[in-house]
């Protein structure tokens, strides 16, 4: 386990560099995101999957939620996307709002859950946002043991997952805020199935079709 300091730009390139190198020889690293520190790993990878279940001892069986980097690797992933939807996640990302899609159907990755649906989010993070735009999708979930306190610092990652992953990029403490908003996409109509950073009726200026929808618990 190595913990890069990623505070200094001139360091940054080289850090993730490092990363990206573990995550394509199916490794875990720990980032920051715009809401918590996150452990990540090739969402297409069953051994990186397998470890990253391992290191948080999860036994859920939900789909696990997938980062991306750019608009572009979207169409890669999902399906059946409405003008509308899409426009939503345009205007919104990179930020806090994670949408539930259709997968595409021939993706060969094995996240949980019956692999009809994906969670999708961008993170408004620059050091994130290299990592992924350099690897693609990630599987990427708070960096902490199942039913453990969320990491807001490097420091919260490290105490609960120890060597498990190869590297932690440190960028310093992130800020407390409220989680990302989910959207389902997948609902007719869509809905929103956990308020949070971004409020319901602020998304449906965008996305008329969810003006008027309670919020629904997934």
């Amino acid at each position: 386990m190595r913990r890069l300091d990623c505070t200094d730009p001139a360091s940054r390139a080289s850090s993730v560099a490092l990363a990206t190198g573990a995550l394509r020889r199916h490794q875990l690293v720990v980032l920051p995101t715009d809401t918590v520190y996150a452990v990540a790993c090739d969402a297409f990878s069953d051994e990186a999957v397998a470890l990253l279940n391992e290191a948080k001892r999860r036994t859920a069986v939900d789909t696990l939620p997938v980062m991306i980097g750019s608009l572009r690797t979207l169409d890669g992933i999902v399906t059946g996307l409405e003008p509308a939807a899409r426009d939503l996640l345009k205007g919104y990302w990179p930020g806090p709002l994670t949408a539930t899609c259709w997968a595409q159907p021939s993706l060969a990755w094995n996240l949980g859950g019956d692999g009809s649906r994906v969670a999708v989010r961008m993170p408004l993070h620059p050091l994130a946002l290299a990592v992924l735009q350099e690897v693609g999708p990630l599987v990427a979930v708070a960096a902490n043991r199942a039913g453990g306190p969320v990491p807001l610092t490097c420091d919260d990652a490290v105490e609960q997952l120890g060597d498990a992953p190869s590297f932690y990029l440190d960028a310093g403490p992130c800020r407390p805020a409220p989680p990302s908003t989910i959207v389902d996409l997948t609902a007719q109509p869509p809905c929103v199935r956990r308020e949070g950073a971004l409020p319901t009726e602020v998304l449906a200026q965008t996305l008329p079709a969810l003006a008027g929808v309670e919020v629904r618990e997934p």
